[in-house]
This record gives structure tokens, sequence and C-alpha cells, in this order.
């Protein structure tokens, strides 16, 4: 592991590599998805295309990107405002415990504020502990809804 703190910043297409293989280790253990490799550089790209209704950042240590989180905008009935989903939060194993996921999900909560998200949700596999745990810590809360798909 660097001594080097990392920085949480913007990513770009010179990021999409290193962001393809942090999310093959999450869908490695998230049942619902699968890696694939070529879906998550278009799903990415995608994203970075979209400025003005996502946002993709990543940890950058010392030019090595440790981390990332995606956010996209939709308009939620219930607020009456824009919601930001939250998604692709991950931080390399080397890295956890360090705070990494907190500065993510801060720079991501300002960008959605700043597009005037009154709300942020997301998604987690319930047999993530892990994850689980770290929301908790960050005071995310449960709700009472169930995800479906189809």
């Amino acid at each position: 592991m660097s001594a080097v703190e990392p920085t949480v910043r913007a990513a770009g297409v010179e990021d999409l590599a290193a962001m393809a293989e942090l999310l093959a280790a999450l869908f490695a253990i998230e049942a619902d998805f699968r890696p694939d490799r070529d879906r998550q550089l278009r799903g990415l790209a995608a994203l970075l295309s979209a400025p003005d209704r996502a946002a993709v950042r990543v940890a950058d240590a010392g030019g090595a990107v440790v981390g990332m989180v995606t956010g996209q905008l939709v308009i939620s009935t219930a607020e009456g405002a824009p919601s930001c989903w939250v998604e692709d939060l991950v931080v390399a194993p080397a890295w956890r415990g360090r705070g990494v996921a907190r500065a993510l999900l801060a720079e991501l909560e300002a960008w959605a504020r700043r597009a005037g998200a009154t709300r942020l949700q997301l998604l987690a596999d319930r047999e993530n502990a892990p994850a689980l745990a770290c929301y908790g810590r960050l005071r995310w809360r449960r709700t009472r809804l169930v995800a479906l798909r189809r």
C-alpha cells in the first residue's frame, strides 16, 4: 500500500481500464451481476459522456485508481425533485478502512446537491456484510422497499 493519500477527482477516459477492473471485482461478489468488461466499459463511457446527469468519481493515489463511485440523476415524484442513484461504489482491498468510500460518497453527494438532488439512494447486495457495515457507519438507512428487476 502506498503512503500517498488518495484524492477524489472526476474520472476521465484514461481511467476506464482501472474502473473496469474495480467493477470486475465488485461484480464477482454480487449474485445479481457478472463481470463483463465490454459491458462495463460501455456503461462507464456512457456515464462519462453525460456529465449533466451522471457523475463518475475516482480515488487516485499517486496515479493509481484505488476506488470509484458513480451516480445518476432521476426525477423522484416522491421528492418532487431530482434524486441521485448511487452505484458502483468499490474500493480496492488494500485501501479499505481508510476513509476512501467516505470521501468518494461525500464528493458524489456534493455533486448531486449542486445538481438539485434532494435524496441519494443505492442498492447493496444483502450478502455483502462489509459493504452494509460501511453504509451503516456512514449513516445510510435501510428502507422497506424491495428491489425488483426484469
